[in-house]
């Protein structure tokens, strides 16, 4: 018999595997770490500009009193940027409300997402930051609104 003899591997290969894995798995989280937590941010950044432009809203919808009795129309600066900062601290939510020009109300908010993933590399939170506005009716044109 003219012997085929099997050949046996050298045992060098042996582990390569544990080696490949253990490159590859802290990439992978990596990679998973920063889907997910990067999903998390974009929907802080969301929610932080939907309170923002809420409570713009609230603060456009702050009527002066004295005024409307009047017959007038119009927004108290005042009382618009309470009604705005009242909004963010029943949503815990910080942020700067400021009127500007006098007949824009602008809030600017703040949120803190915790991390998932990216805790794993030092990473424990993010700060995003959100704004909006309302045009505050100041003038008075027909009817008691703000002109055309």
């Amino acid at each position: 018999m003219t012997g085929y003899q099997r050949r046996r591997r050298p045992d060098g290969d042996r582990g390569a595997i544990s080696v490949f894995l253990a490159v590859l798995v802290p990439g992978l989280l990596l990679i998973i770490g920063l889907a997910v937590d990067g999903g998390a941010k974009v929907a802080a950044t969301q929610r932080a500009n939907a309170i923002a432009d809420e409570a713009a809203r609230a603060g456009g919808q702050a009527l002066d009193i004295s005024a409307a009795l009047a017959g007038q129309v119009q927004v108290d600066p005042t009382a618009a940027v309470a009604a705005a900062q009242d909004y963010l601290d029943r949503n815990d939510v910080q942020g700067a409300v400021t009127v500007v020009d006098g007949d824009t109300l602008y809030v600017t908010t703040t949120i803190t997402q915790s991390t998932t993933f990216l805790g794993l590399i030092g990473i424990s939170t993010l700060t995003v930051e959100g704004s909006g506005t309302a045009d505050l009716i100041t003038g008075t044109g027909q009817n008691g609104g703000a002109g055309p």
